[in-house]
């Protein structure tokens, strides 16, 4: 997948440009294709998974990512075998 060009600079939208100007991050954020900034480090945010909003402590690990990777949007399938084994339930004799 080719990059952004380098002159254009990382993508963020114009809301999130005026949020890290005010103290309180602890916001919800729909912006998934957006990246982090190094403003944002240390802010506690919740980003949209389709959903419902996923707590995210932003880091400085995380800077230059996008929000969208690290608020997952698919549920993990539990296998078969366990699926059964949790459905059995005995019944009750009178």
């Amino acid at each position: 997948m080719p990059r952004r060009s380098i002159w254009k600079g990382s993508f963020v939208d114009a809301f999130l440009l005026r949020m890290k100007k005010k103290t309180d991050l602890n916001r919800k954020i729909w912006s998934r294709r957006s990246s982090i900034l190094p403003e944002f480090v240390n802010c506690s945010v919740r980003i949209y998974n389709g959903k419902s909003p996923v707590r995210c402590k932003i880091t400085e690990g995380k800077v230059g990512h996008k929000f969208g990777e690290f608020a997952s949007t698919r549920k993990r399938r539990l296998s078969r075998t366990n699926i059964k084994a949790g459905r059995k339930k005995e019944k009750k004799s009178k």
